[in-house]
């Protein structure tokens, strides 16, 4: 057996491997060219002179270059040691084989030169010239590069890339799209169409696959791909993560548009697909809910006792309890130096034992917390919501909470270090265009100008509304790092960067470590304008101190039938119904039931926070259904104002029973 039939081997498999990507694996080249000295049977690589006949250095500068060189076919490693040569040269090169094809691959193989290892050599010797041959291969020029490195580089992030792709993109979110294009539901999702279907096809390919299997098939895939495989960083790959990730689909597509349409562009089609709605109403079927999707404003027959904790006597009387009482004067807003400040659970455990009427003094910076209960048209429907009873509740504005739903409805971040988010349009319509700013100790503005950019104090503008199209609208700014903010004075305001018709005034949330500071500016805001809604002073040590914020306004506002900065009387007050019967089931709120209030619109009968674990899955189909099955208008409803245990706020209460006294509780 002569060397130069395993190198024409070699040689012949490296000849059908260049047909396909190149790879290399992780190994030391010490190690592939020790183990191929080391490998020969003993007796077949004798001493020659002072070394062993196969030890040279033109063989050496092969197998250290490409020795560990392979391609994958049909998810298989295949190496350049995969040969037919028979005698003591197979075991050498099964030896290899074995080694190579054990390891990761490390990358896509580029070489700096064309031409691997020497093709001849000759020796001069006392018997004359001796000619030796070596391992030796010239690459195709597509394997050459001159910047091996940054190649390298590129190859490497494309794998990373698409394997998160892989990892954080949905086979469901996937299909959403790819029918949302279909149906002409997505603006310019022609464009995207062949990209997802690319994605479609890697995802599917990867799923079945799992440890050096997985990532075999994510090398060759990048490969084939290059950068075309960097899929989450297109503009439909964030769109595809948004949703996979949990963002209400109309949220997600609208950031999406917010990229790619004009901004008069307006959505004709509803944004679920029919495989969607087929799948919920297949649920809808099989857990006989039906009949709990149809919703009413409750009304106090619905109500029972147990599940209240104070009512007057015309609810009482409703319930089958006692008489009603006749109507509480109204009068002003008292002086509030000398009023007794409590919490509300020392309100209830303490105080509304004894007595007989409570009043609120209901101020303008309530305005969001008005809120109805609602229950199902059929009483004996099967519950749909997490705590087991069927009612539910909607807050003004159609939130299941606050403006920290609407703005993580709108694609904004809440759950940072402090909060900033603005609020405007509350049932004007108009298209005037508020911006929300902070000044940072050193000046730096964070607005619209550095949208969607973190700034190295943690601080980003995330929701940009331009155009509200008579909607209600929010803006977000959000600090995610303590650590990295820097101490000392930030202002945060109001800007009314265009005012384009309509005359309306914000509400203002400022939350730090979970207390929300809320405020509402009734004023008209001019072209131009810009309103300090607060300034404060931070440190890491001492956290946040208000400077100065907005005055609390005096004005007198009509909203559902109540006047505001009057007392208005108290028919019952009721935890939320996620704590009613022992229940504990998500954040508490405490329902203040006010005579007379009405809310004229159709409400929200549910959100999806609110629904069993069983219906998340179609979480998208009950987002629409939800806001097309609203509650009908009815003068006969429960509703008042409600606060969270969410949120710092406060409310008067004048009590009357044994004594009689004006309490401010806090929340």
């Amino acid at each position: 057996m002569n060397f130069i039939n395993l190198k024409e081997a070699v040689q012949s498999q490296f000849d059908t491997m260049v047909g396909n990507e190149l790879f290399y694996i992780k190994t030391d080249k010490d190690v592939i060219w020790n183990l191929y000295l080391d490998s020969f049977p003993e007796g077949t690589n004798n001493i020659y002179r002072e070394r062993r006949e196969f030890d040279c250095n033109c063989c050496k500068q092969f197998i250290r270059s490409c020795g560990n060189v392979v391609s994958i076919v049909n998810g298989e490693l295949v190496s350049i040691w995969d040969i037919d040569v028979g005698g003591h040269f197979q075991v050498v090169a099964n030896a290899l084989s074995t080694f190579v094809k054990e390891q990761a691959i490390d990358n896509i193989y580029r070489s700096d030169t064309r031409v691997l290892g020497t093709d001849r050599s000759h020796q001069q010797t006392d018997d004359g010239v001796i000619k030796w041959d070596h391992f030796y291969y010239k690459l195709p020029s597509k394997f050459v590069s001159t910047e091996v490195g940054s190649f390298k580089g590129i190859a490497t992030a494309n794998k990373e890339i698409l394997q998160r792709s892989l990892e954080e993109i949905s086979t469901e979110s996937i299909e959403i799209v790819l029918e949302l294009i279909a149906q002409n539901s997505l603006y310019r999702g022609e464009e995207h169409k062949k990209t997802v279907q690319a994605l479609k096809k890697a995802k599917k390919g990867c799923e079945s696959k799992s440890g050096k299997d997985k990532d075999l098939y994510l090398w060759y895939t990048s490969a084939n791909l290059k950068e075309a495989g960097r899929f989450k960083n297109t503009v439909i790959g964030t769109l595809l993560v948004d949703i996979s990730s949990g963002v209400e689909l109309e949220a997600a597509v609208r950031m999406f548009e917010s990229k790619v349409a004009p901004q008069n562009y307006k959505r004709s089609s509803a944004l679920i697909t029919q495989g969607m709605i087929k799948k919920a109403e297949q649920k809808v079927a099989e857990l006989g809910i039906e009949d709990a999707l149809y919703r009413r404003y409750a009304v106090t027959e619905d109500v029972t006792i147990n599940n209240v904790l104070f009512a007057d006597r015309s609810a009482k009387k409703a319930m089958g309890v006692f008489d009603q009482l006749g109507e509480t004067v109204k009068d002003s807003k008292p002086n509030l130096d000398k009023i007794e400040e409590v919490g509300i659970k020392d309100f209830i455990h303490n105080i509304l034992p004894k007595a007989n009427t409570l009043e609120l003094m209901v101020e303008n910076s309530h305005i969001n917390n008005f809120t109805s209960l609602i229950s199902p048209i059929n009483k004996d429907a099967k519950p749909i919501l997490k705590w087991g009873n069927n009612f539910s509740w909607s807050y003004n504005g159609e939130v299941a909470d606050s403006m920290k739903e609407r703005v993580k409805k709108a694609g904004g971040n809440v759950d940072g270090v402090l909060r900033f988010s603005i609020q405007w349009n509350d049932g004007d319509n108009n298209q005037n265009d508020f911006d929300a700013h902070c000044i940072e100790p050193k000046g730096n503005l964070i607005s619209f100008n550095n949208k969607g950019r973190r700034q190295a104090s943690s601080g980003m503008l995330d929701v940009d509304v331009v155009s509200p199209k008579g909607n209600v609208a929010v803006e977000n700014i959000i600090y995610t790092d303590k650590n990295k903010m820097p101490n000392g004075d930030y202002e945060f305001l109001v800007h009314n960067f265009s005012h384009n018709g309509g005359m309306t005034g914000f509400t203002a949330e400022i939350e730090y470590e979970g207390k929300v500071y809320s405020y509402t500016y009734d004023r008209n805001l001019k072209n131009r304008e810009r309103v300090s809604v607060a300034k404060i002073n931070f440190s890491k040590e001492r956290g946040m101190r208000f400077i100065s914020s907005l005055p609390s306004t005096e004005s007198t506002k009509e909203v559902w039938g109540i006047s505001t900065n009057k007392w208005q009387k108290v028919s019952m007050l009721m935890n939320s119904p996620n704590h009613w019967d022992g229940n504990e089931t998500g954040n508490k709120h405490w329902f203040f039931i006010l005579q007379g209030c009405v809310n004229p619109d159709k409400a929200r009968g549910f959100y999806n926070e609110f629904l069993t674990n069983d219906l998340l899955e179609h979480r998208k189909v009950f987002e629409v259904l939800g806001s097309k099955l609203k509650v009908g208008e009815s003068n006969n409803q429960l509703s008042g104002l409600g606060f969270s245990s969410t949120q710092n706020n406060h409310v008067l209460c004048k009590v009357s029973g044994n004594f009689n006294r004006v309490i401010k509780i806090n929340f």
